[in-house]
This record gives C-alpha cells, sequence and structure tokens, in this order.
C-alpha cells in the first residue's frame, strides 16, 4: 500500500542555514540559470550565512526576508521565502524546492498552500506577489492553481540575485486569500497567538 509523504512547513531557524547554503552553494549553473539567477552575482557561502544570521536576529516586521522550511517525512527539502517587504503591506514570493527527486512530483502545491497562511498572517499582509522568471515551467504552472491572479508579463530585474529577465508577476490579495483559504485556517487558543494549524 502507497503511504502519502507527511507534509510540514515551519519557520526556518538558524539550524537551517547550513543546509539551506548548501542548496544554493552545490546548485549547478544550469540549474540556478534556469531559475534566473545571474551567476556572477552568486554570493559566497560566508555571506549567505551572514546574511541569513542577520535577518533571523531581527524581529519579523523589520526583515528584508522571512522564510519558511519545507519538510517531507521530517527532512528538510526546501524552503520558500519572501522579500521585498513592506510589513502590513505586500511581499514577493520565491519557492526552492531543494532535493531533486522530489521535483516535479505534485509536492510543490500543497507545501505552497500551507505557506501562503504563514506569510498573510505574520506580516499582516493585503497583498502577496509571485514574480517566476516566465521561462521556468514549474513554478508558472503551480501559482495559478493556488489562487493567484495573473496580471501581466513584463521584463525586469526580480531580484538581487537575478539577471534581467521576463517574468510573470501574479498576485493574491487579502480577500482572495480569505476566500481562498479560509477554511483551511484553524484558529486555536494556542499561547503563541501567531500560531497556525491548516486542517
Amino acid at each position: 500500500m502507497k503511504v502519502d509523504p507527511i507534509l510540514n512547513v515551519r519557520e526556518f531557524e538558524a539550524t537551517d542555514i547550513p543546509i539551506w547554503s548548501d542548496y544554493w552553494c552545490n546548485a549547478t549553473d544550469d540549474f540556478l540559470s534556469s531559475m534566473g539567477v545571474d551567476l556572477n552575482k552568486r554570493p559566497t557561502r560566508d555571506e549567505l550565512v551572514a546574511m541569513m544570521e542577520s535577518q533571523l536576529q531581527l524581529a519579523v516586521e523589520d526583515r528584508k526576508s522571512f522564510a519558511l522550511i519545507w519538510e517531507i517525512d521530517g527532512k528538510q527539502v526546501g524552503h520558500c521565502n519572501v522579500g521585498a517587504i513592506g510589513f502590513g503591506e505586500q511581499a514577493n514570493m520565491h519557492l526552492h524546492m531543494w532535493d531533486p527527486k522530489f521535483r516535479h512530483k505534485g509536492l510543490g502545491s500543497p507545501l505552497i498552500r500551507r505557506s501562503i497562511p504563514f506569510f498573510f498572517k505574520k506580516l499582516k499582509l493585503k497583498l502577496l506577489n509571485c514574480e517566476p522568471y516566465a521561462q521556468n515551467p514549474a513554478p508558472n504552472r503551480t501559482i495559478p492553481q493556488l489562487g493567484f491572479e495573473f496580471v501581466k508579463r513584463y521584463t525586469t530585474i526580480p531580484g538581487p540575485l537575478c539577471f534581467e529577465q521576463e517574468v510573470n508577476q501574479y498576485r493574491l490579495t487579502k480577500a482572495q486569500f480569505e476566500k481562498q483559504y479560509g477554511r483551511q485556517i484553524k484558529r486555536t487558543t494556542s499561547a503563541d497567538p501567531d500560531f497556525i494549524e491548516l486542517v
């Protein structure tokens, strides 16, 4: 009998930094280019570690990046983060499945679906954007299935590590989020007021 994998999403912790930096430092040039990364802007491991350590020391409302870890059967397999954060307003979402054996298996969608409520609740967002490289088929296939509205295709430099490229801009407003995801969020009496549980 086939057993479904156990999926979990949680906030990024300092202990995740080594495996997260491994993903960036060990990725092939072809893989990074397929995501729109400019290889000339690729940071060193020390730069990556210093950046993430500095972000984790800040209050959530002061961060430039806020990240979540994706787990399958208790193993870290990827991360989902937002940048260009305007706390209480909007942020831009990025998706990364580290382990190739889990790519193209239909696992990205449920992991992203579990990630989105964290961003809206923790960052008090009114709008969540996602702008994947137009030539990267996986996110462009997945994002519209998760309630995001296609806005436009345009040319930009979508992040500090990217080259100029065509991206597809998608957005999910707070109203769309509440309509699409509201029934999946169980508000609890947990001691942590930001506790989120998907049901």
